[in-house]
């Protein structure tokens, strides 16, 4: 006599547990102690003084609290936006002409590309690109001054008007390549007999793209935009490598602004109320973009 699904489904759950024990202790227990210490003035030592919604409110009146989410909405751009729909693009082109033209290998060879600079350590990634934008030897400069337009030479990671612009450029250049391996993978779903038919109806390569492949990868894209924004909101390692925040605020992102409170201002408090804002952000869009994935799903 077979035993109910329901009493199945309890036995299951004792399989559940080591996973979610693990989770709880590196997850969910410092991210309460993060919440209440947000709520304390406190030097990492001793014990904490509670000052209720002090650091929130102090929070609110700074200028850099507020500058570091504004260079959050341009790195978004540099870290979703832009490499999805490039991604995109470059996706299509490698599986609808190169992989047709030349053969498959080629098209994984120059996907493979696209994507090592996702696996190169960031500290790596980072120090080769301040070898290249930097003012007195970086190889872009010197390149400048070899085609005979050295007026254009800035320092591009030491002036607060090139510095962010110039982040950006080298965030694009490591995401591009993650967007570029889902879309390819998300093409082979594509019924090649869809976009044959649109063919012969007269449609033309932008057609099909815009009308069927955007449309058919849509999964992919809610995909690539939440995991890539997510990475933008919490970046950290990029930041830390070219710039530390600077020149000034120029480049300050929320994640560095609570590493300089937690760790160089000795503030623990207010760098845990940074990082339970950024939290929440990223939960919320989280949320968002869930919510209108499967509202799509289900109009789909």
């Amino acid at each position: 006599m077979s035993r109910p699904p329901a009493r199945r489904r309890s036995e299951y759950l004792i399989f559940l547990i080591p996973g979610l024990v693990l989770s709880a202790a590196v997850v969910v227990v410092p991210l309460a102690m993060t919440i209440g210490v947000s709520f304390t003035r406190w030097q990492g030592v001793g014990a904490p003084a509670w000052i209720g919604l002090e650091n929130y409110a102090r929070l609110v009146h700074d200028p850099s609290f507020w500058a570091s989410f504004r260079h959050i909405a341009l790195l978004i751009v540099a870290m979703a936006i832009v490499p999805t729909i490039l991604g995109l693009v470059i996706a299509t082109v490698l599986f609808d002409y190169v992989a047709v033209v030349f053969g498959q290998r080629t098209a994984s060879l120059f996907r493979s590309g696209f994507y090592l600079p996702q696996v190169l350590p960031v500290a790596v990634a980072g120090i080769v690109w301040g070898w290249i934008l930097h003012p007195s030897y970086g190889a872009l400069n010197s390149l400048l001054d070899i085609a005979g337009v050295p007026s254009l030479a800035r320092n591009w990671l030491g002036d607060p008007r090139y510095a962010l612009a110039s982040v950006m450029i080298v965030l694009i250049w490591v995401q591009v390549g993650y967007p570029v391996v889902v879309f390819m993978a998300g093409h082979q779903r594509i019924d090649p007999e869809v976009l044959e038919a649109a063919e012969v109806d007269g449609a033309t390569w932008r057609q099909r793209f815009t009308a069927i492949t955007v449309h058919l990868l849509k999964p992919e894209i809610y995909v690539v935009l939440v995991t890539t924004t997510i990475a933008a909101l919490k970046i950290f390692g990029q930041i830390y490598v070219l710039t530390r925040g600077g020149p000034g605020d120029a480049t300050l992102v929320p994640s560095y602004f609570a590493y300089k409170s937690l760790f160089e201002t000795a503030n623990v408090g207010y760098g845990s109320a940074i990082s339970t804002v950024l939290t929440a952000i990223i939960l919320a869009l989280t949320l968002v973009f869930l919510r209108l994935q499967a509202r799509e799903q289900a109009h789909g």
